[in-house]
């Protein structure tokens, strides 16, 4: 039964709670995570763009995901991170309340949300994994934004490096 149990497929993710949920990126779109740094605004940016930073000097977009799933909004404090995840082909970095994890989870530990939820309202999620006594909502992150938000979101990032003919 062990071996049946090593050989499981596994997910690699990176644990994140917002407000008192754990969330899991797939490891593979997780770039870095960084400190909670000084945000510029951008006015006229889309709502759900909190603003950017400067990481290593490319200019990144930082979308805050309590404002994106409704949550209230919370003091942010020395365990806030942004998480630099690659979304629709663009590095942006979300913000989170705490990074918590590495782990790696069963394939049938992960129970698809519309089973337990139903469909629309949860598009934004690729599963719910249960680990130890709790459970991980997963993320799905080229889902997170609904299709006029990510083409927001393309249209800004151009502006953002200057441009290359993206409109004004």
């Amino acid at each position: 039964m062990d071996r049946k149990a090593a050989s499981e497929p596994e997910q690699h993710l990176v644990v994140v709670r917002l407000d008192q949920e754990r969330y899991g990126f797939a490891i593979e779109h997780v770039h870095e995570i960084i400190r909670m740094q000084e945000v510029t605004r951008i006015p006229r940016a889309p709502a759900f763009v909190e603003g950017v930073i400067n990481l290593r000097g490319q200019v990144i977009p930082v979308l805050d995901l309590r404002r994106r799933f409704g949550l209230p909004a919370e003091e942010r404090d020395g365990s806030t991170r942004i998480v630099v995840v690659e979304m629709h082909g663009n590095r942006v970095g979300v913000v989170v309340d705490a990074v918590l994890e590495v782990l790696r989870v069963s394939e049938s530990s992960v129970v698809p949300p519309e089973d337990l939820l139903g469909s629309s309202q949860v598009a934004f999620l690729r599963g719910i994994a249960k680990h130890g006594d709790g459970l991980i909502l997963l993320l799905d992150l080229q889902r997170v934004l609904e299709v006029a938000e990510q083409q927001a979101l393309r249209e800004f990032q151009p502006a953002l490096a200057g441009g290359d003919g993206a409109p004004r």
